[in-house]
């Protein structure tokens, strides 16, 4: 599953990464689960596509897991700004024997603040509704991101 995870993240980078502005980074996260992420970001036009591929842990139980949100920017001074958004994400529990697969749906807000050289940080919120899978129900995190410019 992991094999599988990682080839979707590869597919998405390469079909997206063309003549707009990207962002590669990491998102460190706690709330219900607790841990990390691998975040690329693709302008689109005034917005963008967020993609996360992340691994995170809850009950002692470890989720792998794949996230796509469609977010709305603004800015407020300056190089600080905002950003919202709603999305999905797949994943899968391991240590569970039985519901592995999980399936969500989120939204997100934050804010931003991009540096004069190709740094960005972010701090942002993100509930989250498990549809299906072995931890079903209301989730939620925030997490602190830095991210790079190409």
């Amino acid at each position: 599953m992991k094999k599988v995870m990682f080839l979707l993240v590869a597919v998405f980078g390469l079909s997206f990464a063309l003549n707009a502005q990207n962002w590669i980074g990491v998102r460190g996260v706690l709330g219900s689960s607790s841990g990390a992420e691998l975040s690329w970001q693709h302008g689109l036009g005034n917005n963008r596509m967020e993609f996360d591929f992340g691994w995170a842990t809850h009950d002692s139980h470890g989720y792998y897991n794949l996230t796509g949100i469609y977010q709305w920017t603004g800015d407020i001074v300056n190089n600080f700004g905002w950003f919202a958004g709603l999305g999905a994400n797949v994943g899968y529990w391991d240590g569970y024997d039985s519901k592995n697969l999980g399936l969500g749906i989120l939204a997100q807000a934050g804010l931003e603040y991009n540096f004069n050289i190709p740094i960005q940080l972010t701090l942002d919120a993100r509930p989250q509704w498990d549809i299906i899978g072995a931890a079903s129900g209301f989730g939620y995190g925030v997490a602190l991101g830095i991210r790079y410019r190409f």
